[in-house]
């Protein structure tokens, strides 16, 4: 199993510059304090921010991660932004086929497969968001949606690739909701993504594959989600807007960190 667990903050769309700013002088004074030995973290701003969070975070143990990019290199996309354009901020990671994204933004598998090759391509490490909607979990169909999203979505990766990708599961029915998959539902989801990459390519692609979890994850609930061997971290919404909610839920992660 991947030894470290992966907690990535995706703001979404808040916080502007000094908000951001704000955010990542608290994050930094709490990482120079700790040893992460067990847990990478990420934060993910908008794009308006980037720049400004990286000159905080640079050199210290956060890492700098995007909400989303384009497939294309260069050209005449209106209000788009390449993969190259987040390296030149300092991107490691991109979040890619959010729920949002494709209820919003009509983001299709074929789109979000274009953009994670795209990722790979240019060095970034894709973030692949999976789940199922409240129709698909009532009807009984969450592993067969979340087959598809995740054959779909890694079409043509080699298993060079993949090792860069990490696997978002998120019951689009918890996000923002407050209502939060069990530990036994998302055991059973990620057990059942790891079966099939384990298909799709290997026993080690299966076994190292960081597959983490999102949907209403809280400092209350994080400890239960992230004490499964299955759970590999959490990409955290809401909760990550607070500094001092998101230090609580790192530090569910991360057994070595003096609480």
């Amino acid at each position: 199993m991947p030894h470290k667990k992966l907690i990535v903050a995706n703001w979404k769309m808040n916080k502007g510059l000094v908000q951001s700013q704000q955010f990542a002088d608290e994050l930094k004074l709490f990482s120079d304090k700790h040893k992460l030995t067990d847990t990478e973290v990420v934060l993910c701003p908008p794009f308006t921010s980037l720049d400004a969070v990286n000159k905080k975070i640079n050199g210290t143990q956060l890492k700098l991660g995007a909400q989303n990019m384009y497939f294309e290199s260069i050209g005449a996309f209106t209000g788009e932004i390449s993969a190259g354009m987040l390296k030149s901020c300092g991107c490691e990671y991109v979040i890619l086929g959010h729920s949002e994204r494709r209820q919003y933004f009509n983001e299709t598998n074929s789109i979000i497969n274009k953009k994670v090759l795209k990722a790979l391509d240019e060095g970034l490490k894709p973030i692949v968001c999976l789940g199922e909607n409240l129709q698909e979990h009532e009807d009984k169909l969450t592993e067969s949606v979340i087959e598809e999203q995740l054959s779909a979505c890694l079409t043509h990766v080699s298993e060079e690739g993949v090792v860069n990708v990490t696997i978002a599961y998120e019951p689009v029915w918890a996000i923002g909701t407050g209502k939060n998959a069990t530990p036994h539902q998302v055991e059973s989801a990620h057990n059942f993504l790891r079966k099939k990459l384990k298909k799709m390519y290997n026993e080690e692609v299966s076994k190292n594959t960081r597959i983490i979890y999102g949907g209403s994850v809280t400092p209350e609930n994080a400890k239960e989600l992230f004490a499964s061997q299955t759970v590999n971290g959490g990409l955290i919404g809401g909760a990550s807007l607070e500094a001092e909610k998101f230090i609580k839920i790192i530090n569910s992660s991360n057994s070595n960190i003096n609480k």
